[in-house]
C-alpha cells in the first residue's frame, strides 16, 4: 500500500506541473514565418509573394546542394502557406505557430489564488468561459428593444448581429475575429448586436436563427445570413454587400456637371467626396446610406487622370480627403470640410446641418414635417414661407426671384419652401379656398405664411396680398409682412386642416410589387442554397401537398410502373455499350460518372461555396481533346465515384483561357524549380502559352487549397510542367538527372489518350490525404482577364 500511495502522489504532482507549465511550453513558437521570408509584420501580399518566389528559387533542393537546403525550403514553403492566407496569417499573429488541424482559439485563463499559491487553469479541462465579455454585454439585444429601436434604425444603418449562447464551444473560436471586426466597423457607423439564444429565444426565432454561432446582417428591416469563413475581411465585405449598389455615384470630369445640375429633379443637395482611394471607402457609403433621403452623394477618385479637371476646378488639396456640399448654386459649394482623418462624427454634423436646400420643394409629408415643425411656445415658433407656383417656363423668373429673396434671409425662425400646384393640388385647394373664386390653375404665383399648430394638420396661415411676380414691390411687401408677423403672431387670421401631402417620388404599385416579389424569391433561393430546412419546411410542405393533389395517386403510380419496367427491358436487350460519363447534372446510375462543366453559372456553387469537407476534382481540357480525355477521366475515377464528398467537373480552357494561369500565379509553390527559373520570361510572353491540357485539380473550395496532377506519359518525359504532385512526393531529386533535351517537347506531339495513365494512383493518394496542398488567398473568377497580383 505504501508503494501505491507514493505512485499516486507522483501522478498528482505530475498533473499539477503540466497544468502550471504545459501552456507556456506548448505556446513556444517553432519558427517565425516573417523572419524566414525576411518581411515585416505589416508586409503586403505582393511583398510576401515576391520574397517567397526569390527564396524558393534560391533554396530549391534541385538547385541548392547544401545540406540544409531541403529543410530551409520546407520552412520557406510553410511560411508562405501561413502568410499567404489571410485567415491563417491572422490566427498566427494572434496565437503564434500551431499545427494545421489544431484549433486556433485558446480557452481563457482561469483563477490564481495567491494566498496558497494554487493555480487552476480551466483550459486544462477545456471548459468555456462563463463570464460574458464586456464587448458582448453592451451590445446585447432584447426582443422589445429590437422591435422598437433596432428595426427602425436599420433603415439608416446596417447591423451586424452575432447569435451566441453561454455554453457554445465553437463561439470561442470566432471571438477574436468578432472583436477585431467590431472595433473596425462600429466607429464607421455599423450597428453591432449580440443575441444570446439561451435567454432571447423569441428574438432568435424571429430572426430565423436556430444554431450557434451564427452571424447575420440587418438592413431596411431585412435579415441576411452570413455563410462564409469568419474572417474580418469577409465580414467587412458582407456588410458592404448589404448596402444598395448605386448608393454613391463615381464622378469624373465628364459627369460632374450633370451630377451637380440634377439637384432640381431629386430636390436634394449634392455632396462631392474627394479622396485618393480607388474603391469608395466604407465610411462614405455608410454616410450616404444614412442620409439617402436627403442628400445625393458622388465620389471623385483624385488618383485618376479622368478627374484632374474637376479637382482643379474646385481647387482641391490632393493631400487630404475633402467634402464639398452644393445646394442651388452649383458654381460655389455651400459648405466645405477637409481633414486627413475623416471621422464619422465630423461627417454626420456636416451633412446633417446642410441636408435641406435653401428653398426646397415640398414633395412629401415627411419633408413638410421637418421643415415646418410643430412648436408650442412663442420663442420656439417656426414660420413657413410657402410659394405656390407652377412648372412652366413662365414661372422660371418668378421662382428665381423667390430664391434670391430667401437667400438673403438670416433669421432662423423663417423657413422657405415652394410647391407645384399640379403635384400638390389638395394642399393648394385648402390654402386658397378663402380667396376669390378664380381657379388655382390659372392663378399667378402667390406666397402663403403659415404656422403648424398640431401634428394632425391644423395650421394658421395668411396669404400675402397682391400675388407674387418677383418684382421689387413684391419683395418689399413680403418683407414688411414678415416683420409684422414676428412682432404679432395673431397676424395669421385663417385656420385650416391640411391634407397629407402626396409623395411625388413614390414608385408605382406594380414596381413595388415586383421589388417585393424579387426579395421573396431571392430569400427563397438563399434558403434553398444553404439548406435552412427548418425555415423552409412549411413552404416545402405546402408545395409538395399541392403537387400531390394536382397529379393524384394514379399518375404517380403510372410513373412508378414505367420506372420498374424500364430496367427489365434494358436487361433483356443487353446493350453492349457502357455510359462512362455525362456532361449534365442528373442522378448517378450504375457504370456512370457525373461530370459537370464549370461555367459562369456552376462555378460559384461547385467551387466557391462548396460544402466543408467536399472536394471537386476538375479536368482541364480543350475542344479538340474533350471527348478522349473525358472518357479516359471517367474510367480512371470510376472506382472512386461512390464517395459522397468527391465531385467531378471539367474546365474548357478554350473558353476560360486565363483561369489556370491566374490559379498558378496565386500559388507559385505548385510549379517545379525549372519552371521557377523561367517564370520571369513567361510572365511577359504572350505568344508561348503553356499547355494545360490533361491537368487535374482537386479543389477544396472551403479551405482554399488544391492538389495538382500533371500528365505523365509512357514515352519520353515532357518538360517540368508534366510532373504531378504525386511524382514529386515519391521521386524526390531524381528528376534532376532527367534529360533536358526531351523536356522541350510540346504536349501536342504525344498521344492525348496517355495523359491520364497514372491518374488512378494519384486519386488513391488524394483519398489518403498525402498529396501536397497548395493554398491560394482567393479563387480567381472565370471572367478573370489578367492574373491577380
Amino acid at each position: 500500500m505504501g508503494g501505491w500511495s507514493v505512485f499516486v502522489s507522483c501522478c498528482v504532482w505530475a498533473i499539477l506541473l503540466l497544468a502550471l507549465f504545459g501552456d507556456s511550453l506548448a505556446s513556444a513558437p517553432d519558427f517565425d514565418p516573417y523572419k524566414v521570408l525576411g518581411v515585416s509584420r505589416h508586409a503586403s501580399q505582393a511583398e510576401i509573394k515576391k520574397m517567397y518566389k526569390r527564396l524558393a528559387r534560391e533554396w530549391h533542393p534541385d538547385k541548392n546542394k547544401s545540406p540544409g537546403a531541403e529543410d530551409m525550403f520546407i520552412k520557406i514553403t510553410k511560411s508562405y502557406e501561413i502568410l499567404s492566407n489571410e485567415e491563417r496569417r491572422a490566427n498566427y499573429d494572434r496565437f503564434g505557430e500551431m499545427d494545421e488541424n489544431q484549433n486556433f482559439a485558446r480557452a481563457p485563463q482561469g483563477f490564481r489564488h495567491y494566498h496558497d499559491s494554487f493555480y487552476f487553469d480551466e483550459s486544462f479541462f477545456h471548459f468555456p468561459r462563463t463570464s460574458r465579455d464586456f464587448t458582448d454585454s453592451k451590445h446585447l439585444f432584447h426582443y422589445n428593444q429590437y422591435i422598437s429601436e433596432v428595426l427602425p434604425d436599420s433603415f439608416k444603418r446596417p447591423y451586424l448581429i452575432k447569435i451566441t449562447s453561454e455554453w457554445c464551444f465553437t463561439c470561442i473560436h470566432i471571438e477574436p475575429v468578432w472583436k477585431d471586426t467590431v472595433q473596425e466597423l462600429e466607429p464607421l457607423g455599423v450597428g453591432i448586436g449580440v443575441v444570446d439564444i439561451g435567454y432571447e429565444r423569441q428574438l432568435a426565432n424571429h430572426l430565423g436563427a436556430h444554431r450557434t454561432p451564427s452571424i447575420l446582417g440587418l438592413i431596411n428591416g431585412k435579415v441576411t445570413f452570413f455563410h462564409y469563413a469568419v474572417v474580418r475581411e469577409h465580414l467587412r465585405q458582407f456588410v458592404e454587400s448589404l448596402l444598395p449598389q448605386k448608393l454613391v455615384e463615381k464622378v469624373t470630369d465628364n459627369s460632374y456637371l450633370e451630377f451637380l445640375n440634377s439637384w432640381h429633379e431629386e430636390n436634394k443637395p449634392r455632396v462631392l467626396m474627394f479622396d485618393v482611394a480607388s474603391n469608395i471607402p466604407l465610411l462614405y457609403k455608410l454616410t450616404a446610406f444614412a442620409y439617402k433621403d436627403y442628400v445625393r452623394f458622388g465620389y471623385v477618385d483624385m488618383g485618376l487622370t479622368e478627374t484632374s479637371k474637376v479637382v482643379q476646378r474646385f481647387n482641391i488639396n490632393t493631400y487630404a480627403p475633402t467634402m464639398l456640399l452644393f445646394k442651388e448654386n452649383t458654381d460655389k459649394p455651400a459648405d466645405v470640410i477637409q481633414a486627413r482623418g475623416m471621422k464619422k462624427q465630423i461627417i454626420d454634423e456636416f451633412v446633417s446641418n446642410n441636408r435641406f436646400l435653401l428653398v426646397p420643394r415640398l414633395v412629401n409629408q415627411k419633408l413638410f414635417d421637418e421643415l415646418c415643425p410643430v412648436k408650442q411656445f412663442h420663442r420656439r415658433r417656426k414660420y413657413c414661407v410657402l410659394l405656390v407656383t407652377g412648372e412652366g417656363e413662365q414661372f422660371v423668373s418668378v421662382n428665381e426671384a423667390f430664391f434670391d429673396f430667401a437667400s438673403s434671409n438670416t433669421k432662423e425662425v423663417l423657413r422657405f419652401a415652394y410647391v407645384y400646384q399640379r403635384q400638390q393640388q389638395p394642399l393648394c385647394d385648402t390654402l386658397l379656398k378663402k380667396e376669390d373664386t378664380t381657379p388655382p390653375q390659372v392663378r399667378h404665383s402667390c406666397v402663403i405664411l403659415l404656422e403648424r399648430r398640431s401634428a394632425t394638420g391644423r395650421v394658421l396661415y395668411r396669404t400675402v396680398m397682391g400675388g407674387w411676380n418677383g418684382s421689387d414691390d413684391d419683395k418689399h411687401r413680403l418683407l414688411e409682412q414678415l416683420e409684422l408677423l414676428q412682432r404679432d403672431p395673431s397676424y395669421l387670421t385663417h385656420d385650416a386642416m391640411l391634407p397629407e401631402l402626396n409623395n411625388e417620388f413614390a414608385s408605382m404599385f406594380l414596381i413595388q410589387w415586383i421589388n417585393t416579389a424579387y426579395d421573396y424569391l431571392a430569400q427563397f433561393y438563399f434558403d434553398l442554397l444553404y439548406s435552412n430546412w427548418r425555415e423552409m419546411m412549411p413552404v416545402l410542405s405546402l408545395i409538395f401537398s399541392a403537387l400531390f393533389i394536382l397529379f393524384g395517386t394514379v399518375i404517380i403510380q403510372a410513373f412508378s410502373d414505367a420506372g420498374e419496367d424500364k430496367p427489365a427491358k434494358q436487361k433483356a436487350t443487353g446493350s453492349p455499350k457502357t455510359s462512362w460519363f455525362s456532361c449534365y447534372s442528373r442522378p448517378p446510375k450504375k457504370n456512370f460518372v457525373e461530370v459537370t462543366e464549370l461555367t459562369d453559372i456552376t462555378y460559384t456553387s461547385n467551387l466557391v461555396r462548396l460544402k466543408p469537407g467536399h472536394i471537386n476534382v476538375v479536368l482541364i481540357l480543350t475542344d479538340a481533346s474533350k471527348q478522349v480525355l473525358l472518357r479516359k477521366f471517367a474510367k480512371e475515377v470510376y472506382s472512386f465515384s461512390g464517395s459522397q464528398t468527391l465531385h467531378y467537373s471539367f474546365l474548357n480552357v478554350d473558353k476560360h483561357s486565363q483561369w489556370m494561369d491566374s490559379l498558378m500565379e496565386s500559388a507559385p509553390d505548385a510549379r517545379p524549380s525549372d519552371c521557377l527559373d523561367k517564370e520571369e520570361e513567361e510572365e511577359d510572353s504572350t505568344s508561348n502559352k503553356s499547355d494545360n491540357t490533361g491537368h487535374v485539380l482537386a479543389l477544396n473550395g472551403h479551405k482554399k487549397y488544391f492538389c495538382l496532377f500533371r500528365p505523365v506519359f509512357k514515352g519520353e518525359e515532357a518538360e517540368c510542367s508534366r510532373w504531378s504532385d504525386e511524382d514529386a512526393a515519391t521521386a524526390g531529386r531524381s528528376r534532376a538527372s532527367r534529360s533536358r533535351s526531351s523536356s522541350r517537347q510540346k504536349a501536342t506531339t504525344l498521344e492525348i489518350h496517355h495523359k491520364l495513365d497514372r491518374l488512378g494512383l494519384w486519386m488513391e493518394r488524394l483519398m489518403e490525404g498525402t498529396l501536397p496542398r497548395h493554398y491560394v488567398p482567393a479563387w480567381p473568377g472565370l471572367d478573370t482577364i489578367t492574373p491577380q497580383k
